[in-house]
């Protein structure tokens, strides 16, 4: 057997095992999603996928970008020009597919050993033998297989413990099946992370001596916990009886209280004490049961809903994709032709003969479309159940998250024709889009051919896109183009989810690799790259002539200012707009259609809570104010110092000093002295010097004064405990090069003297080190001065009191005076200058620096301390991401590019259209129906009419002067205008100097807009926009429009 199935691979691939190292650079994003732990279960996994079409692949590309051991592809059928649309790494027709793709795959991820079982055909007698082999965790299936097949392989896995994954694509349809054994542990059900919360009071209950009431702090927001849950305390002050080693049961009584039962507290709180203290969830394992494939198939059970609003289709189609494998065993395996009223109408008497309600005319519908595209494997399906069967596989590789337990089915079938097309129009051309017109007809790819999009952004979300879009023949006519946009370059971080990289595109633009490596999958895609950012001052590159010839605009992009500009240039153009985001697991879709649904920017998020400055700087409570202290810290002392010495040389004297805002001069001047005269380091001793004496500053001296001002035992004039609730007393640290954390059980101190002694001197220019004997050896014969407090010094206790400080303010004009004439003169100092240090969390050093003054800032405040990897994250701000998520958002939203393009014999409606929100990690999906646009009435010309967003008085009578315009304006539509104006520029106003008015009415529009706003119009610039508030002229009633479009070219 081990002969009959030999492993073909040509490269080795990098050594891996359960116990190896995590390559952190590459994993960066998806460590975030699952984890060092569940990452290492992966890394020791092996799986086996039988059958290698378009869903095939695109599992394979998602599970080894995700960096699973190895794969093993079984798939010696040869490739036909159905398989052409959704699988982008076959060479042509006549290939066997697993070998095909193999190369193209491994190319993929160097970690995964990608290879090829040769067997002679998928029988029982070929695939079973695999299943036995040794270390196989998965077995998923994506292609479709006799049922008797398929209940053996099913019945062979539970046998061996492997985990059973089936799932196919046909045409606008999709099934998934799981089947993970008898008990499954799954170590984290929802991928949430453990809830967090910090303590105010902690009581016996009244009635129950063996019960602790716990009440959390309410502007910290709710405990998040459920009955059931177990927690672990830690930084206990003044709480007798709880301990920080056990992991505690809780009882919730509400969002902010919950009970500890069969504890008790030992001791009350002293009069001296405060309680605080910090809870930590403990995620628990849960175990979980699967029924066998067969079983499941004859009793499905309640199947997972994706789609709300159809009740009754996940069992419809249950019965439906069994009918036509009963077709496929009745007809030699082969599923009906495309167009086949015959084979169609068989499959619908099989699923009849299964089901035991009578099938509507709507049913019946779905199903003889199911069965006439059957054949058809689409790219945007393929992509979209891929990410959610990649999911599953990394699910039964790592035992994290929840698998689907049964049956999931998916549809798009909005996107189909009410009545199936004549044969002639999905008849196949052995063309690479053949799929698509089994389904869509012949004359729906030729409008594809002809799309002209512009896609914002060559990320994870651009490439996917770029890759669907490829597939689908969407810009491969020749009136048809695509446009691609991203500013920045590839990172070694992009390579784990943005697939159309490699290693050596690392620094290239992300834009014209990918716009290469889309083409290379197919040649007849036309695109063009730019490395552009889409924003105001880019609109003569992308402006009125550009937006004018495009059919839509696809944002690929990681931030919501952005994206509302482009939503502002779609409503503006009337443009359909393709949005998706991802969150780790989470994942979002909105199809925004002219006139027809709400606009991106009609709805948005509450704007992200911002931390109080007085808690940044003197009461921090939580890590994530530590962190953002310490990157401002890095901020203001290795990026503005330096650019503000900069600033200072390269200008003449009295233009600096008259450029400084007066309640900033004396701050900027003194940091200007320290920077350039007293503290310029020579040797890169001298910086070890520097950065020593800051950790005494910043982590002893600054913390010693504020107990100075605030002290213990203070209370407050309400005779509450000044540091209590929320307020966390500080203790000044002692420097120790060997003192070590315990929780992120790091040298912060000698990392802190480390990262800053090496940062201050690239600053300089100065050759660093971090040889520790070295700096152990310099820090032995470091003075520290003693410190004495200082009288008189204001610190604010809240942040009304920092308010009234800052206004109260001493400029300090004789001071900086002084230190301005002490300044060295930039003559001087001709050619000098500091290299200016802009924080990247990407940038080892510097994630050092911020992690470890974070670190000690915590250690002052008692606070939980992070690791590097947790302190990247939340100072980074970095968004979790993996390649399933992705690559499900971009498959959902293409099968809406199918309605844009427009459904055969069929006008869609807003109810066609759907919005999705999805979950990987529970699973969860819902599609629903988009938010029709905001409607405002006014009346016009008489009329009642009803306006949104997406619409404009159109005005395309040439650049008339601002008299004519008026004029027109107010015969037309029977409105005197009041004020007239363009941006922030007022063009009339009927309060306006009547000189100024009548010469401005002889004026061309144009004119009057470039006298005020003194620019000029871009040479592709047609239209401007104009805001009017006007009268009617018979009621003297204030009449509510929209902006004017008033095209003057």
């Amino acid at each position: 057997q081990q002969e009959r199935t030999k492993i073909m691979a040509d490269t080795a691939p990098m050594e891996v095992s359960a116990t190896a190292e995590v390559d952190e650079k590459l994993y960066s994003r998806q460590l975030y999603v699952m984890g060092h732990e569940a990452q290492r279960r992966m890394m020791a996994s092996k799986a086996l996928m039988i059958g290698v079409s378009g869903l095939g692949v695109e599992v394979a590309k998602n599970c080894i970008l995700a960096g699973i051991h190895s794969l093993v592809l079984c798939d010696p059928e040869k490739s036909t020009s159905y398989d052409l649309g959704g699988n982008f790494y076959l060479s042509g027709v006549g290939q066997p597919r697993a070998a095909d793709c193999r190369s193209a795959l491994s190319e993929l991820n160097p970690y995964v050993d990608v290879s090829v079982a040769e067997v002679a055909a998928l029988t029982a007698d070929e695939l079973l033998p695999l299943i036995d082999a040794a270390g196989i965790s998965c077995v998923v299936i994506t292609i479709a297989l006799p049922t008797d097949l398929l209940v053996a392989i099913n019945a062979k896995c539970r046998e061996n413990h492997v985990c059973f994954i089936n799932a196919v694509t046909a045409g606008v349809f999709g099934s998934i099946f799981c089947d993970f054994g008898e008990s499954f542990v799954c170590s984290d059900k929802d991928g949430n992370p453990p809830a967090t919360s910090q303590i105010e009071s902690v009581i016996s209950d009244e009635e129950n001596d063996d019960c602790v009431v716990i009440k959390v702090l309410e502007d910290q927001g709710r405990h998040g916990l459920e009955t059931g849950d177990k927690i672990t305390f830690a930084r206990l002050k003044g709480i007798h009886g709880l301990d920080t080693h056990t992991h505690y049961e809780v009882k919730v009584t509400g969002p902010y209280t919950f009970e500890i039962p069969s504890t008790k507290l030992t001791a009350p709180t002293g009069p001296d004490e405060v309680q605080q203290g910090y809870i930590t969830q403990i995620k628990q394992p849960t175990t979980l049961h699967f029924d066998s494939y067969e079983k499941k198939l004859a009793e499905p059970g309640d199947i997972a809903m994706s789609d709300f609003a159809k009740f009754d289709r996940p069992l419809l189609l249950h019965h439906a994709f069994q009918a036509l494998d009963k077709f496929r065993a009745e007809n030699g395996g082969e599923l009906p032709v495309p167009g086949d009223q015959t084979a169609c109408q068989r499959v619908l008497e099989l699923t009849k003969g299964m089901s035991s309600e009578d099938i509507t005319e709507q049913q019946e519908r779905i199903i003889l479309q199911l069965a006439s595209g059957s054949k058809a494997i689409l790219s945007p399906m393929c992509a979209a159940l891929g990410g959610i069967v990649g999911q599953e596989v990394l699910k039964a590789c790592s035992g994290k998250f929840s698998p689907i337990n049964g049956f999931l089915y998916f549809d798009a079938d909005e996107c189909l024709p009410d009545e199936l097309l004549p044969s002639d129009k999905v008849a196949p051309q052995n063309s690479r889009y053949d799929s698509q017109i089994a389904v869509f007809g012949s004359d729906m790819q030729e409008r594809l051919f002809d799309l002209n999009y512009f896609i914002v952004g060559a990320g994870a979300i651009g490439c996917e896109m770029l890759k669907n879009w490829a597939m689908m023949g969407v810009a491969c006519g020749p009136k048809g183009h695509v446009h691609v946009t991203d500013m920045d370059r590839i990172e070694k971080s992009n390579l784990s989810r943005q697939f159309l990289f490699r290693n050596s595109d690392i620094d290239q633009f992300k834009s014209t690799t990918a716009a290469k490596a889309s083409c290379k999958m197919n040649p007849d895609f036309r695109i063009t790259p730019y490395q552009e950012k889409v924003a105001s001052d880019t609109e003569h590159l992308f402006g009125d002539d550009f937006y004018s010839k495009l059919s839509g605009v696809c944002t690929a992009l990681d931030n919501v200012e952005a994206r509302l500009y482009v939503d502002q240039r779609c409503l503006f153009y009337r443009l359909p707009m393709l949005e998706s985001g991802t969150l780790g697991t989470k994942g979002n879709t909105q199809i925004v259609v002219p006139h027809l649904t709400e606009n991106y920017g009609a709805t948005r998020d509450p704007p992200e809570k911002s931390i109080p400055v007085c808690t940044l700087k003197n009461f921090p409570n939580q890590i994530q104010h530590t962190l953002q202290w310490a990157r401002d810290w890095f901020e203001g002392e290795f990026r503005q110092s330096s650019e503000d010495v900069n600033s200072y040389l390269s200008q003449p004297a009295e233009q600096y000093l008259a450029s400084l805002q007066p309640n900033t001069k004396l701050e900027t001047l003194k940091k200007i002295q320290a920077t350039l005269v007293n503290d310029r380091p020579v040797t890169f001793e001298d910086c070890i010097v520097w950065a020593r004496l800051k950790f005494e500053d910043l982590f002893n001296n600054q913390i010693r004064q504020l107990l100075h001002n605030f002290p213990p035992d203070q209370v407050t004039s309400s005779g509450t405990k000044f540091w209590s609730g929320s307020k966390r007393c500080p203790k000044a640290l002692t420097f120790d090069t060997k003192n070590k954390c315990e929780d992120a059980e790091m040298f912060n101190h000698l990392d802190f003297v480390v990262a800053a002694s090496n940062l201050r001197a690239e600053m300089y220019g100065i050759k660093g080190t971090v040889d520790h004997d070295y700096f152990n050896k310099v820090l032995q014969d470091v003075i520290v001065p003693d410190f004495a407090p200082v009288e008189g010094v204001k610190i604010a206790a809240n942040d009304e009191e920092e308010k009234n400080n800052n206004n109260a303010m001493d400029t300090g004009d004789a001071e900086a005076d002084q230190i301005w004439s002490q300044l060295p003169k930039q003559s001087d100092l001709a050619g000098f200058k500091l290299n200016a240090i802009e924080f990247d969390k990407d940038v080892d050093d510097h994630m050092l620096f911020v992690t470890a003054c974070s670190n000690l800032r915590a250690m002052n405040y008692s606070i939980p301390t992070e690791d590097t990897h947790r302190s990247r994250a939340i100072a980074g701000r970095i968004i979790p991401a993996i390649a399933t998520t992705t690559a499900l958002v971009t498959g959902i939203i293409c099968l809406e590019l199918y309605k844009l393009v427009g459904t055969a014999r069929k006008e869609l409606k807003l109810d066609a259209y759907k919005n999705a929100f999805i979950n990987l990690a529970i699973p969860f999906m819902t599609l629903s129906e988009p938010t029709p646009p905001a409607k405002t009435k006014c009346m016009l010309k008489g009329k009642e009419w009803e306006w949104t967003a997406w619409d404009s008085l159109d005005m395309n009578r040439g650049d008339v002067t601002m008299g004519e315009f008026m004029d027109y304006f107010e015969s037309e539509y029977n409105l005197e205008i009041s004020m007239l104006s363009h941006g922030v520029s007022i063009l009339y106003s009927f309060f306006a100097n009547k000189e100024k008015v009548r010469q401005r009415r002889a004026m061309k529009m144009s004119e009057v807009i470039k006298s005020i706003t003194k620019k000029e119009f871009p040479p592709n610039q047609l239209f401007l926009t104009l805001e009017v508030i006007a009268n009617d002229k018979d009621s003297d009633e204030e009449v509510e429009l929209p902006y004017i479009r008033f095209r003057f070219r």
